[in-house]
């Protein structure tokens, strides 16, 4: 059953949280600023992203809050000073990055509160954090205001002026390892997500070869009972369907015993593509074509 929802017509408070919680995971942003006086905040946002690398252009946003519709600090730091560091969390530092989310008052070093270290930035003032396997120093180049109601958005438009990385995250190519990278982000409510392990998986991007497509999986097999959208998906990407498998004991014996012959075959095949053998998969199942 769908449940449908105008926004208008739920409380502020309810539609945040069913943003929240359907729109997950949600990278975060560790934001160092400054304010005018050289006072430094450190403070996590969720409503993040990279959005162009050339110009290297992040985005955050530090909403109002939906009780008492006031401005976080790090919203009044960057339109003071138009600078941020933007770091990035691991499962190493979540905690005490939860600790520095809260509403400490103003000029409290949430640094100290946390338990982090002060990195001198070199192109902008905020300091990093010593602690995030990834930080970007980033000048503001505009701050685009969504609302003044509580819960409306605030845009803080980064460009990255530098960055600064643990060699220990990368592989022997030089590229970021997720396994060692380690990156927590947020969900709905207090629950967050670890991209790690047998969280993260691999899918080639359709980029070098075009597949077949969901279309053109005969119909036998697009409407199987066995097979899911996701497999018939990985089926989908082959650039065309494989000969059919012969002399294959397994495939044999299911086709000489003539029982249940097609979700057999189809249960074979989804144990391969479980395997990420999609070529093989085909081939089992064109077997009694």
């Amino acid at each position: 059953m769908i449940k449908s929802i105008i926004p208008k017509d739920i409380p502020i408070g309810e539609l945040h949280s069913l943003l929240l919680g359907a729109v997950s995971p949600r990278p975060i942003a560790f934001a160092s600023t400054i304010d005018t006086e050289g006072n430094v905040n450190l403070s996590p946002f969720s409503f993040f992203n990279v959005f162009s690398a050339n110009p290297p252009i992040m985005i955050f946003s530090p909403a109002r809050r939906v009780r008492g519709n006031t401005t976080k600090h790090t919203l009044e730091n960057a339109m003071a000073t138009k600078e941020v560091v933007i770091n990035i969390v691991n499962y190493a530092m979540v905690q005490q990055m939860s600790l520095a989310s809260a509403e400490y008052g103003l000029g409290i070093n949430e640094f100290t509160k946390a338990g982090f270290t002060e990195v001198p930035s070199e192109t902008v003032e905020p300091p990093r954090v010593g602690e995030s396997p990834v930080s970007f120093e980033c000048k503001v180049n505009d701050i685009v205001h969504l609302g003044t109601e509580g819960g409306a958005g605030n845009l803080i438009i980064c460009e990255v002026t530098k960055i600064h990385l643990d060699t220990d995250i990368l592989d022997k190519n030089g590229k970021i390892e997720p396994d060692k990278i380690d990156t927590v982000a947020r969900m709905g409510g207090n629950w967050y997500s670890r991209a790690s392990g047998d969280s993260i998986f691999e899918i080639p991007k359709p980029i070098s070869s075009i597949g077949i497509g969901f279309d053109t999986i005969p119909s036998s097999i697009r409407n199987s009972k066995v097979l899911t959208g996701n497999e018939l998906g990985q089926l989908g990407t082959m650039e065309e369907i494989p000969s059919p498998i012969k002399d294959d004991v397994n495939v044999n014996e299911i086709i000489i015993s003539g029982n249940n012959v097609e979700e057999r075959l189809h249960q074979l095949a989804k144990g391969l593509l479980a395997k990420n053998k999609i070529s093989e998969a085909w081939a089992v199942l064109m077997a009694n074509k």
